[in-house]
């Protein structure tokens, strides 16, 4: 499977904190590059960036459409049938690029993982596959599916957030996802907000804020 490079926004000098960042179904790495003035993070915590792009694949809920997706969906039921070898694929994918910024020197302890809706199921799952001390996952507007096997102890701090209205991934999905984490013993920070499948302003703020307690 190809993975494109990745975009990657770096910051003055030596990084000492990364956040990776993986899109949804159809976007690009640069589809959150927009969002980085938003959050207005310090300038002394020099952060990089790393947004990556997902393999172009033939999606069968799209008729067999090629675009960029970290895995194939097989119906408009998300919790039904699963491509849990695609998840586990792109998770294993992006625990590869945590390796890489290991290797740049940031330490893993100030690596953040974020996806929004199937770019979050593959945060969520390469976090719960992996026993490295990471800062934590930002999932958002997400689900995550109960075919996938995760028995990793590792507490995680994790923020989720979802839209009301969303109408993409059903709010019951992300609801049940959170009260899954809770149980297997990690600690979420649950959100709502009055908006559809997308970001809101109210939820970029908290998002901030709860990267800086993570980062600090």
């Amino acid at each position: 499977m190809h993975y494109p490079p990745c975009v990657e926004i770096d910051p003055p000098g030596q990084a000492e904190y990364s956040v990776i960042w993986l899109h949804g179904l159809g976007a690009d790495g640069n589809d959150f590059l927009p969002i980085i003035p938003e959050l207005r993070l310090p300038e002394d915590k020099p952060l990089r960036f790393v947004f990556p792009n997902a393999p172009s694949i033939p999606v069968s809920v799209n008729n067999g459409y090629v675009m960029p997706a970290w895995y194939d969906i097989y119906g408009m039921d998300l919790l039904a049938r699963i491509d849990v070898q695609g998840i586990e694929r792109s998770a294993d994918y992006l625990l590869t690029l945590v390796e890489a910024e290991i290797n740049k020197g940031v330490r893993a302890e100030n690596i953040l993982l974020a996806g929004f809706s199937q770019g979050g199921v593959i945060a969520l799952s390469a976090a719960l596959r992996t026993d490295l001390p990471l800062a934590g996952v930002m999932a958002l507007s997400t689900y995550l599916p109960r075919a996938l096997v995760l028995e990793n102890p590792t507490p995680r701090s994790i923020f989720q957030a979802h839209g009301r209205m969303d109408n993409v991934v059903p709010p019951q999905a992300a609801r049940d996802a959170c009260q899954r984490l809770k149980e297997m013993g990690h600690e979420v920070e649950w959100h709502e907000y009055e908006m559809a499948h997308s970001l809101c302003a109210a939820e970029v703020r908290d998002m901030r804020e709860w990267m800086l307690r993570q980062l600090d």
